[in-house]
């Protein structure tokens, strides 16, 4: 969507907190992506805090 101010910002409703701006649309979804890497790595961070050692993990690539 077009920022009053100029440029773009977007949103990702299906992770809270996830958006992201820039001065193009590419640049926008761009900084939308890093926005939602962040906020994974950071939940993923959370939720694994604890586990044993010996506990499998493994990052899997949707989409």
């Amino acid at each position: 969507e077009s920022a009053p101010e100029g440029g773009f910002w977007a949103i990702c409703p299906e992770v809270p907190g996830a958006n992201g701006q820039g001065e193009t649309v590419e640049e926008t979804k761009q900084s939308l992506i890093q926005a939602i890497e962040l906020i994974l790595e950071d939940r993923r961070s959370d939720v694994t805090r604890g586990l044993p050692a010996d506990a499998i993990q493994e990052k899997i690539l949707v989409g």
